[in-house]
């Protein structure tokens, strides 16, 4: 089975000359090689050549976008504090915490022309997000979440920006993305088995394009695994190591390619 996408990329202004399909989506930027969701870690998954990132949303108390995964800095900075009950000068102001400010990853994006692939945390990030995004006349870039109402939100809003739904192992991604309005369905199977790639099946795959919709992949680090779902016709793949998708030539044929 093959995919067009250029309907997609004319739709909503995406470069049609950035990199090759399925983009490389760095989760929480290259998360395997750096602490995530931070500006070195989006910077290094640049370098690597990834086409995207995919980033988290939270919201300080009064109201400014940043970027982590967790609203409670105890996992990955071993800090008792949550962002939700800071300022954002506040949340800046403590030592050893790089959590950067959305408007910073997404000057970060323009300048190396990467993507952002935006999963939305903390409830009123979307709109937020996208007002920023069409003030600076970004458009490639991407919102979408598990929580299928800040979608619909944004749906609802006329927003000009590609929507994702997000799903669960065992949930109904038709369904998800119908409750949602998404035009992505994002399929976060990377705990569904040793070879997930057998859940994305033909049938899957076609009903979700006949009903105008296109296919992101969860985050993959399995070499053989990640060899198979690149042979697929989605238009990208999340994975914390982006060198494994983009290898230097050396080890090009390691890892199998769409287009």
């Amino acid at each position: 089975m093959t995919r067009d996408f250029s309907v997609f990329f004319k739709r909503y202004g995406w470069p049609t000359t950035k990199g090759r399909l399925p983009f490389c989506i760095g989760h929480r930027g290259a998360s395997g090689h750096e602490r995530e969701n931070t500006i070195t870690a989006f910077r290094r998954a640049a370098e690597l050549g990834a086409e995207m990132w995919e980033l988290d949303t939270q919201l300080t108390k009064d109201g400014v976008v940043v970027v982590s995964h967790d609203d409670h800095l105890e996992r990955v900075f071993g800090i008792d504090h949550r962002i939700s009950e800071m300022t954002a000068a506040e949340l800046a102001g403590l030592d050893g915490v790089d959590v950067p400010n959305f408007s910073e990853v997404a000057a970060l994006g323009r300048e190396t022309g990467t993507g952002l692939y935006v999963e939305l945390k903390a409830p009123g990030t979307g709109l937020l997000c996208w007002r920023h995004l069409a003030e600076m006349n970004q458009h490639f870039a991407c919102l979408g979440s598990f929580d299928t109402a800040q979608v619909r939100e944004l749906r609802d809003a006329a927003c000009d920006l590609p929507l994702s739904v997000l799903i669960r192992v065992g949930h109904d991604p038709h369904a998800l993305g119908d409750e949602a309005g998404a035009d992505i369905l994002h399929l976060c199977w990377e705990r569904a088995g040793e070879r997930p790639q057998h859940l994305v099946t033909d049938a899957l795959m076609r009903r979700a394009f006949e009903e105008g919709r296109e296919i992101v992949l969860w985050h993959e680090e399995r070499l053989a695994i990640l060899a198979d779902i690149m042979k697929l016709p989605v238009l990208g793949i999340c994975t914390d190591l982006p060198d494994l998708m983009r290898p230097p030539a050396g080890r090009e044929k390691a890892v199998g390619r769409q287009g």
